[in-house]
């Protein structure tokens, strides 16, 4: 009884506010209260007071329903609040979402203290117990499963980000900067059509136009570059980004080196390759003569194709490169030893597979496609009022509209995805701990990425077992939850197909413990923004300088050992694919307009530190829960930074402020 205080928040698009009047309900444990058609939220906030006759006891709900009767114009609810008379504190009621149509929409409270059982959620009828199956025929939504090839993980159904309800896809503001931000990549640069002169297969040529296939008279900046070949290693130059970063300048000034090639498969853009063997590897072929080198890789073996030496300072260093499968005839290993532009070339041919196999395999598949079959899996399962579901959602942001062209240009066009790489998506792959273990590269120190991706998850399981140990406090509570059971086998069951035989294997078919939930829901977390942030933040930094990570090569592998620098030029990329790989390296790799900073009160003494805002890991704007954000972020950001100003090639692609809370670009 007595007057209550209501406060709602509209979205700070431009469309975000709707004339539509709206009518508000508070649901309390006794009773539920009917306050009217009291606000049109055109403004970015309204508040006003209301008197309530009745003992609502604590609020559980608020329910609100958008009235058409002068036509039906969006809203973007961010949250509403509501304090009870006689009370400074408030009830948070988040929403996040666009108000579409005429419909009632419940938003339970947010709140953290009060263990609410999903198993018994609060309006049983807004559950939907069996989600639609994929193949039924009723419209696009993010809760139905597409498909595109037969054996590969499914993806969202839709084949433009239109097809998307309103909720997936970007913004005003994300929508207006990415597109403003691809289109200025670009000017016109040919007339009539410009075919790609990419070999087909390799990734620039499937890249080369996808979010723009009507402008086929454009082409990148540059195009004074096509009449300026590229004749020596120096004229790569003319084509490095003038907005460069103090690592990528290094990368220019030593890419020849031995120890800054070994060096980026343990912390480069790509350090998911790197695995330790005890066993010289079938497929390598050492000529007679070779005996003492053969004594010693048996020894000191780490990779099959490269075979590296870890050096008592933590160098890693390249012993032999084997191009070629074994055949009658095939060429031996490269080695060190041979004519340095041998060598060089040998080193540039890797550099260029792994450039193929970070942004196929590790990058689009581990991070972009994964991250969408977590985010389908839990849109068809999960209600909005699960707990779960409010710890997942942040990390989704943008996902499905971003992945849709580069899934659509990448794979559907050309197939040239691997079965085998879908494979290799095993449970424990995608676990740093057992995966680092299961590389044999656990211990060790001189790999950054490992130490950091450790950090990271600890943090992420931190804050996971604190948020669901509020709600699933015993094994029953987690058993008997028939959504969190239907998430976790839609996810390695339905979403990942050729994987599911692997991932179930490691995963019981059941959760069936908070512990077991706790390490599942940090799995997901980590795989959507820091797995994608270790192969995404290092691209400008690593392929800037085209010879470091060529995205095709023109000739096949050398045959003997007598190499030029012609040579070496001449199986580069040509100056327009070199510009292409350039402009789009620096448009995927910069950070995004919601990535700001701000000063944040530390410590008794007040003293500031800088923390990123929005768009970093844990500090998004979204309030699902409430009570205070976790500052454990902070304190890894700082120890990270502290190692970093030790070191010649810092590490921060792990950083707690430079990972994004969701797959956005």
């Amino acid at each position: 009884m007595g007057k209550y205080t209501i406060r709602v928040v509209t979205g700070d698009s431009l469309l975000a506010g709707s004339c539509n009047q709206v009518q508000l309900w508070l649901v309390g444990e006794h009773w539920e209260a009917d306050l009217g058609k009291k606000l049109r939220p055109v403004r970015r906030g309204t508040e006003f007071k209301v008197g309530v006759p009745l003992h609502l006891g604590r609020l559980l709900l608020v329910k609100l329903r958008k009235d058409e009767h002068l036509g039906d114009f969006d809203w973007f609810c961010k949250w509403i609040s509501v304090r009870r008379p006689g009370t400074n504190g408030e009830a948070l009621f988040p929403c996040y979402s666009w108000v579409q149509g005429s419909g009632i929409v419940c938003l339970p409270e947010g709140t953290e203290d009060v263990p609410v059982s999903p198993s018994k959620p609060l309006i049983p009828h807004q559950i939907p117990r069996n989600p639609p199956s994929h193949s039924s025929p009723i419209p696009c939504s993010p809760s139905r499963w597409g498909s595109w090839k037969d054996g590969l993980i499914l993806p969202v159904v839709g084949r433009t980000p239109w097809d998307l309800p309103k909720n997936e896809r970007f913004r005003e503001d994300k929508d207006f900067d990415f597109s403003f931000s691809l289109a200025k990549a670009y000017v016109p640069g040919w007339v009539g059509t410009c075919t790609p002169a990419c070999k087909v297969g390799s990734f620039l040529d499937l890249l080369a136009l996808p979010f723009f296939p009507q402008v086929g008279g454009l082409g990148p900046q540059g195009t004074l570059e096509l009449t300026n070949p590229v004749k020596r290693l120096e004229d790569f130059k003319r084509i490095f980004p003038s907005a460069k970063t103090a690592l990528a300048e290094k990368v220019r000034n030593s890419w020849k080196d031995d120890a800054l090639f070994g060096y980026q498969f343990l912390s480069g853009a790509n350090p998911m390759l790197l695995r330790c063997s005890s066993s010289l590897p079938a497929r390598l072929v050492l000529p007679p003569g070779m005996e003492d080198l053969k004594t010693q890789l048996e020894k000191e073996l780490q990779v099959p194709l490269v075979m590296l030496k870890l050096q008592p300072d933590g160098k890693l260093l390249p012993m032999v490169i084997q191009l070629q499968p074994p055949h009658h005839g095939c060429p031996t290993p490269m080695l060190p030893s041979n004519p340095p532009m041998a060598w060089l070339l040998a080193k540039t041919w890797v550099r260029s597979s792994d450039f193929q196999m970070h942004q196929l395999q590790s990058h689009l598949l581990r991070g972009h496609l994964m991250a969408e079959v977590i985010s389908v899996a839990t849109m068809r399962t999960l209600p909005s009022l699960h707990p779960i579901y409010k710890l997942l959602i942040p990390h989704f942001r943008h996902t499905m509209e971003i992945n849709i062209p580069a899934r659509s240009n990448l794979v559907s066009r050309w197939g040239i995805f691997d079965l085998r790489a879908t494979a290799c998506l095993t449970y424990h792959s995608l676990c740093p701990l057992a995966d680092l273990a299961d590389h044999g590269l656990l211990d060790l120190k001189a790999s950054l990425y490992g130490q950091d991706a450790l950090r990271l998850w600890g943090i992420i399981s931190w804050y996971v077992e604190g948020m669901v140990s509020l709600f699933y406090m015993t094994d029953e509570a987690v058993r008997d939850d028939p959504e969190l059971q239907a998430w976790s086998r839609e996810i390695t069951e339905t979403g990942l197909q050729v994987a599911a035989s692997l991932l179930v294997t490691q995963v019981p078919c059941l959760l069936r413990h908070p512990v077991q939930l706790c390490h599942f829901v940090t799995m997901c977390i980590f795989t959507c923004p820091g797995q994608h942030a270790s192969v995404h933040l290092g691209q400008l930094d690593w392929y800037s300088w085209i010879p470091n990570g060529p995205c095709t090569m023109w000739k096949p592998p050398p045959v003997s050992k007598d190499v030029t620098e012609k040579d070496i030029v001449d199986s580069l990329p040509t100056a327009h694919e070199a510009h292409m790989q350039k402009t789009f390296t620096k448009f995927l790799s910069r950070f995004q307009p919601i990535m700001g900073w701000y000063s944040w009160p530390r410590g008794p003494g007040l003293s500031c530190f800088v923390l990123p805002f929005s768009g970093a890991l844990g500090q998004h704007k979204e309030r699902y829960f409430s009570g205070p954000r976790p500052q454990a972020v902070a304190a890894v950001d700082q120890e990270i930074e502290a190692r970093n100003a030790g070191l010649q090639l810092p590490y921060e692609y792990l950083r707690p402020s430079m990972v994004e809370n969701s797959v956005t670009i």
